[in-house]
């Protein structure tokens, strides 16, 4: 059997593929389109991260595949009903990366309440911008409200109660006596009363047509003022103009952004020069730990779909 990998994995598991499959391996492959589509007609498995488009063409491309491992667990990049529709199973590393992007938002809450490290060229030039700095905030008896209460924000709010942070949550999909909310510490809110009281928060939602722009201008604006906004999710849930308009008001106190509507971020982004604001390149969930199980998790999951047949 026949496993293409289009983007980068861990090589301890690409190897422990070998073992048993016959694997071609390109970290690269996903910038080749043609080349990938030729790759996927003997295949019987396709291992992708969020760059790879899995898509009509590419199922098209495949007729024998059996698999497509996700290297995350977003899949707005697949064609899931296509994929069931075929029979083809879709394995996301649900779970691998929860704790790389939960550090990420609560490390960043705190760079962004305190607001105390975006002066190191001052410092080193040797201006003293002690006063300036001086009235940073501490997290304590603050709340972080969570947008979507799966697994990564139940981690995250792990994290943040354990920094004495009070935890608030919206999730449609859990009810208000669900018991995750007693076994969490965590109090289920309305979005409204979450945005009104919550000093930071942090998505942790899929991208669909009903989340898409769910943070747009208004909803930024039912914020609490000086609140800071963390988006590890999906880029196109945040409005990035009105974010960027939000910040350069005082509205916000700070944002950091991991995911973007387009990406990478073109040049010319109205989030360029916005104050307060962190921009990473979506790599919340990744960390050598994270690559690892994550990696290990997809492997796994393939080897054994297609030795079941």
């Amino acid at each position: 059997m026949h496993i293409v990998i289009s983007e980068f994995m861990d090589t301890a598991a690409v190897d422990l593929l070998r073992r048993d499959f016959e694997v071609r391996y390109e970290p690269d492959l996903v910038d080749r389109r043609a080349e990938l589509l030729q790759a996927v007609a003997g295949a019987d498995a396709l291992i992708v991260r969020n760059r790879t488009r899995v898509d009509a063409d590419v199922l098209a491309a495949g007729p024998m595949l059996k698999a497509v491992g996700r290297l995350g667990v977003g899949l707005d990049n697949i064609d899931v009903a296509g994929c069931k529709a075929r029979g083809i199973h879709v394995l996301p590393a649900t779970g691998a990366n929860a704790r790389a992007v939960a550090e990420y938002v609560v490390a960043t809450v705190l760079m962004l309440t305190r607001g105390a490290y975006h002066s190191s060229n001052s410092v080193a030039d040797g201006d003293w911008p002690r006063t300036a700095l001086s009235n940073g905030r501490e997290v304590n008896a603050r709340t972080l409200g969570i947008v979507g209460y799966g697994g990564i924000g139940r981690l995250t709010a792990r994290l943040a109660r354990g920094l004495d942070m009070r935890v608030v949550a919206y999730d449609p999909m859990l009810a208000d006596d669900d018991p995750v909310w007693r076994e969490t510490g965590v109090e289920p809110a309305p979005m409204e009363r979450l945005l009104a009281q919550s000093d930071a928060v942090t998505l942790h939602i899929p991208l669909t047509e009903g989340t898409r722009n769910l943070f747009d201008a208004s909803r930024i604006g039912a914020m609490k003022d000086g609140a800071v906004l963390v988006n590890t999710a999906r880029g196109g849930i945040v409005d990035e103009a009105a974010l960027a308009q939000a910040l350069r008001s005082g509205k916000l106190g700070g944002a950091a952004l991991d995911v973007f509507g387009e990406e990478p971020l073109p040049a010319g982004s109205p989030l360029a020069g916005a104050p307060n604001l962190i921009l990473t390149p979506h790599v919340a969930g990744l960390s050598q730990e994270a690559n690892t199980r994550v990696s290990d998790m997809v492997a796994q999951r393939v080897a054994e779909t297609l030795k079941q047949g």
